[in-house]
């Protein structure tokens, strides 16, 4: 009988021992990045390799994200939002105590490419090294570069506040195991120059997968999903899809992708929310054939049925037409005079209802925030004077701004699903931005 028992632990301590053997060997090899021994850029033009640097950290959005408000741009202290709680932007200026003082561009490479910190610690993914890890070492190199030349400022990083577990930087193995693949960007040779372009500046640097599409529980990203639109969960406004669904992009000629991208602005479309602030930040100050190669990638992408599943209100028809023509009487008395009684808005000013993906989305969050609390668009040199939306979050109630939101979904030929009070609430208390 005990020797039995004694096999039978012994069995099982070598089960144990074997499944962890497995786990070990598995984070191990997919943490593995064979890419990290390219060698550094040589350089023969140090003032274009500067001016290019520039230029490049403009496309990756990198001083917004890395200043804090009213702070030294690049000096880090800006929180970035997560569902697990904030990550702190580091501080990015040349300063030896608190900087990059002390880096290298082996370094820095190593940071956009494997998602590791001088000291090897591993990043978190707020920095999105998922998207960096395409970016070829000459431009990391003179992104590098560039940040060298700030000026040094003296200002300590602070330490992420996540809660428990995800804190526990351990678990980042598993994550990068799961959601990680470096690798530098590879031109696909049946496409064009322009095509290759786009692709290498979305993907990268411009990192639009990061907001544009839907994450799991975890905060990652399904391969076959990207760019299929997502809830930007840390800000409750929903990125919609880039890709060729009719709905979205699939609807946009290329002078239009070019238009919102460069100036925030088309006839019919205005930005707002995050997506004006990275127009007036970065995409504005980014050359026409860039932004033209940008605009060609994402009009040749196929649909993807990865997206929000539009939602069945459970509305009874009478039910549902009473809160619409509830809401026909409210659009008459706060909106008519901007977007007109058709929703056609008027042309470069105020954007059109009738027919936008942008208040018939599954997700109706933004329609219902910019209602709630109003909002700009990008300041650009396109749009330097930007229209803006006021609030009516004070003057109408949580029924009365769902009935008006159902309203403008389902009127003029949109088609979707009622927005209830309970939805509204939840925004309320949520600016943003």
């Amino acid at each position: 009988m005990k020797g039995a028992l004694r096999k039978t632990l012994l069995g099982g301590l070598l089960f144990m021992l074997l499944c962890s053997i497995l786990i070990v060997s598995w984070l191990v090899l997919a943490n593995r990045n064979p890419d990290l021994d390219q060698p550094a850029t040589v350089v023969i033009d140090v003032r274009q390799q500067l001016a290019q640097g520039a230029y490049l950290a403009r496309i990756g959005n990198c001083m917004s994200c890395h200043t804090a408000r009213g702070g030294a741009s690049y000096a880090g202290g800006r929180a970035v939002p997560t569902p697990f709680g904030n990550v702190y932007a580091s501080n990015l200026t040349p300063d030896k105590d608190t900087g990059l003082g002390h880096w290298s561009s082996d370094d820095f490479w190593r940071a956009m490419h494997d998602g590791k910190s001088r000291d090897g610690r591993l990043l978190y993914p707020a920095f999105p090294y998922p998207n960096y890890t395409r970016v070829s070492r000459a431009d990391s190199d003179a992104i590098f570069a560039y940040l060298q030349t700030l000026p040094a400022v003296k200002q300590e990083n602070r330490a992420p506040e996540l809660r428990a577990p995800y804190d526990n930087r351990l678990l980042l193995y598993a994550w990068r195991a799961l959601y990680f693949r470096a690798g530098t960007f590879v031109a696909d040779d049946t496409q064009s120059f322009a095509w290759n372009r786009g692709a290498y500046l979305t993907q990268g640097l411009g990192h639009c997968s990061a907001c544009h599409s839907p994450r799991d529980r975890w905060g990652g990203i399904d391969g076959k999903a990207e760019l299929a639109g997502g809830m930007i969960s840390s800000l409750n406004w929903y990125a919609p899809p880039l890709n060729g669904s009719a709905n979205s992009l699939g609807k946009w000629h290329d002078t239009e992708i070019v238009a919102f991208l460069k100036a925030g602005l088309t006839a019919e479309r205005s930005a707002t929310g995050p997506m004006a602030e990275v127009i007036a930040t970065s995409l504005q100050y980014v050359s026409h054939d860039d932004v033209q190669a940008m605009a060609t990638y994402l009009s040749a992408l196929p649909p993807s049925d990865k997206g929000p599943v539009p939602i069945d209100d459970n509305l009874r028809r009478e039910e549902k037409q009473a809160i619409i023509a509830s809401g026909a009487r409210l659009y008459e008395q706060h909106c008519v005079n901007c977007h007109q009684a058709a929703g056609q808005g008027v042309a470069s000013v105020y954007p059109a209802l009738a027919g936008s993906y942008a208040v018939t989305a599954a997700i109706a969050a933004n329609p219902i925030r910019l209602v709630l609390h109003g909002g700009f668009g990008a300041s650009t040199t396109g749009n330097p004077r930007p229209y803006g939306m006021p609030p009516f979050g004070h003057v109408m109630t949580d029924n009365e701004i769902a009935a008006v939101v159902t309203y403008i979904r389902n009127a003029w030929g949109n088609q979707a699903s009622a927005v209830s009070a309970r939805d509204v609430n939840q925004y309320r208390s949520q600016e943003g931005l």
